[in-house]
């Protein structure tokens, strides 16, 4: 069965801002969340729809992929909806104590206690013309948290334990009950961890996490232009309980050339030639990505005329071949004359005269 639009399942407009697309999931998660629906399968699937619906809208990358190509421009990035609800649990981890300000306990999940993926990070990188055009192998350096050694990811100093809380009792939240439903609020002591650290480990200050500098090495392919993001998975933010690292994205940035202008895969560049060159014809060597190739120039050739070199413009990047080169003509209107030439100039133009 084809899988509903994602707009329409949160009932927003494709031109929906962030804020609206989250006030709209907010309301259905609160509708058809399963604490409140117990054994209601079509109040879970429109549960699981909505997740997924959000989870889509809520990413700008999948959104871009979405709009532009529909379903399946997210197979390129792997999305392929939630399992069940422990996964949508786990992706969004405390997604729904951050929309309400309470959570669902009834079943006796304890949301904090899932994995938490780490977050996606960004990196700005700026390449050369040529290294856009053939490809190469960058290294780059960036900060990022990785787990603390000195304690291992836990916070503590070396020998201690962590406390339970003794506000909530190590469950993470603080239970009310409100009509039919058991209503739960996050522990202000812990923040709906359920343990406190009484001895933090001096290296990271209890986080479990320290910043250092990170050496990686980012294989550009050939073709690629401003705006391409290039994918480290397992590159981005540390995951959270035991979850799995973020992926880094890097941002090209492609400088432009002094000489050739791109255009989609071909290549434009501007030769100057003489009175004589244009009028007689005359054989070039002009410059390509790879080195200088010879072109034919007529007689009678005009200022502007565009001639083709096949297969010297950029690589594409996802198939065989390369573009064109295509080279302008600018006719130069010599400055100085010496006296031979303007001699020679009068003599055209009184021929010119003459045949006239």
């Amino acid at each position: 069965m084809a899988k509903r639009d994602y707009y329409e399942i949160l009932g927003v407009s494709q031109n929906a801002n962030e804020e609206e697309i989250k006030k709209a999931y907010r309301q259905m998660a609160l509708q058809y969340h399963p604490d409140r629906n117990p054994s209601n399968k079509e109040a879970e699937e429109k549960f699981k729809e909505a997740s997924e619906a959000y989870e889509v809208l809520r990413d700008p990358e999948k959104r871009s992929l979405y709009d532009r190509f529909g379903h399946e421009g997210l197979k390129g990035v792997g999305f392929r909806g939630f399992a069940d609800f422990d996964d949508i649990f786990s992706s969004f981890g405390d997604i729904f104590d951050d929309f309400f300000g309470l959570g669902f306990g009834s079943r006796g999940r304890k949301r904090r206690t899932y994995a938490r993926r780490g977050a996606d990070l960004r990196y700005d990188l700026s390449i050369s013309f040529q290294d856009a055009a053939f490809g190469k192998e960058e290294e780059i350096e960036l900060e990022k948290h990785e787990l603390c050694e000195t304690c291992k990811g836990t916070g503590l100093k070396p020998g201690e334990s962590k406390k339970t809380c003794p506000t909530c009792g190590g469950r993470g939240q603080i239970g009310h009950t409100q009509g039919f439903f058991t209503i739960s609020t996050t522990c202000s002591k812990c923040h709906g961890r359920g343990e406190i650290i009484t001895h933090p480990c001096k290296d990271c200050k209890g986080s479990g996490m320290v910043i250092r500098p990170k050496h990686l090495k980012v294989k550009i392919p050939a073709g690629v232009e401003t705006g391409i993001r290039l994918k480290l998975s397992g590159e981005g933010g540390i995951g959270e309980r035991g979850g799995p690292h973020g992926d880094l994205y890097v941002v090209l940035h492609v400088e432009p050339d002094s000489f050739f202008e791109r255009h989609g895969n071909d290549i434009l560049c501007q030769i100057p030639i003489s009175f004589s060159q244009a009028a007689l014809g005359a054989t070039l060597e002009v410059p390509t990505l790879n080195g200088y190739e010879k072109i034919t120039i007529p007689s009678g050739t005009q200022t502007g005329q565009v001639f083709t070199i096949k297969g010297a413009g950029i690589p594409y990047l996802h198939g065989r071949g390369r573009g064109n080169e295509m080279v302008q003509v600018v006719v130069k209107t010599p400055t100085k004359l010496s006296k031979r030439q303007v001699q020679l100039f009068e003599e055209l133009a009184s021929s010119e005269k003459e045949e006239q």
